[in-house]
């Protein structure tokens, strides 16, 4: 037998929801039932409210019921409504996460949803699961096991931190033009030429290349840029021999910095990168007068982040690189190319990582204090 609710507001109360809907902070049910309250005091029939405030007639003879039998705050109350037990909690929830955090079955390069609901079929006593609760339950625990990201994962001791920290206060250090401060880096890159002439591009159509190309070989660019002069050079060879990196220096030294009482280079570990091989390119006086007026700083094993070298060469690349190039003399030119309008620009990197800030944000990773 249905009960008919008669629902009448006190002045008190019709006033408290009118001040409630017009502070606009209600959540959308408690809003709907606010309103719902007030059409019913003013006469509304169910099926007008149903249609105006945009719910069921169940809603609107719940709400009267809880108003009545209750009062004003029970009415407009969120009411918790009885679902089927969670599959997933305690010790299958657990076992979930175990599970996805592991690495997948034999023969399987990552997990998937199906996969992770059969496998814990397999290991729990749970009879069935659906991929859809499993979905469900990894979105809670923000877990995506299908995800990997390729990180540099260094090992922060001290001789991390003390490169580290060189390289910082290098940049930090006001420009000084008798001592040039030069990031070195070097990357490689493929020549790559059409096997078939593209279609160029018109109007309605992009442009066409073949997915057939010919690979021409390697070649290697070194990169050398002064970050506080917004100039760089970068310099294109077949090869990146000790010799090769010798010739660079010798360039710096005689070439782009002759006047200069030293030159403060930051570079990384790379086994090319040693005063040794001056040596193995020049004669013994040679080397000398040029390690004399050259000062190495290295990064940090794993830190070649901390060189603004890679920087340029992740805009070299972005901007030139990233095409078909099909042999050293176009790679010549297009670089060189480059390399005049960036510098032509003034183009610096805005570098914000200091000594302070690594203290900050790496401070758990550094080595612990001394006693004394």
């Amino acid at each position: 037998m249905n009960v008919r609710y008669i629902v009448e507001l006190t002045e008190d109360e019709e006033q408290h929801l009118q001040d409630l809907l017009a502070g606009g902070k209600l959540g959308v049910r408690k809003t709907k039932r606010a309103q719902l309250l007030l059409a019913v005091h003013r006469g509304a029939s169910d099926a007008e409210i149903a249609k105006t405030v945009h719910v069921s007639t169940s809603t609107i003879y719940r709400t009267k019921k809880k108003f009545v039998e209750g009062n004003l705050e029970h009415a407009l109350a969120e009411e918790r409504r009885p679902g089927a037990e969670r599959k997933l909690k305690g010790k299958n929830q657990a076992m979930l996460v175990a599970i996805a955090c592991s690495k997948p079955r034999r023969g399987r390069a990552r997990w998937t949803l199906q996969l992770l609901a059969d496998e814990l079929i397999l290991m729990s006593d749970l009879e069935s699961i659906s991929s859809e609760t499993v979905r469900r339950r990894l979105k809670e625990l923000e877990l995506k096991p299908w995800q990997k990201r390729m990180w540099c994962i260094p090992e922060v001791n001290a001789d991390y931190v003390a490169n580290m920290e060189d390289v910082l206060e290098l940049y930090a250090e006001e420009p000084d033009p008798e001592r040039p401060l030069v990031c070195f880096d070097e990357t490689p890159t493929q020549l790559i030429g059409e096997t078939r002439i593209p279609i160029p591009a018109k109007p309605g159509q992009t442009e066409r290349i073949d997915y057939e190309y010919k690979r021409n070989g390697t070649a290697n660019i070194f990169m050398h840029i002064e970050p506080h002069r917004g100039w760089r050079y970068a310099k294109v060879t077949e090869r990146k021999t000790k010799i090769d990196f010798a010739a660079c220096m010798q360039e710096l030294v005689d070439i782009h910095y002759p006047n200069a009482k030293k030159i403060r280079v930051v570079m990384d570990n790379l086994n090319t990168h040693r005063p040794a091989a001056l040596y193995e390119a020049f004669k013994p006086e040679e080397a000398r007068r040029l390690l004399r007026k050259l000062e190495f700083h290295y990064t940090p094993k794993h830190g070649s982040w901390l060189n603004m070298a890679e920087i340029e060469i992740g805009i070299l690349t972005r901007q030139c690189l990233k095409r078909r190039i099909p042999d050293f003399d176009t790679l010549d030119e297009e670089v060189v190319a480059w390399e005049q309008e960036r510098n032509q620009a003034g183009a610096k990197i805005n570098w914000l990582f200091s000594v302070e800030k690594a203290r900050e944000k790496l401070g758990k990773a550094y080595p612990s204090k001394p006693t004394c």
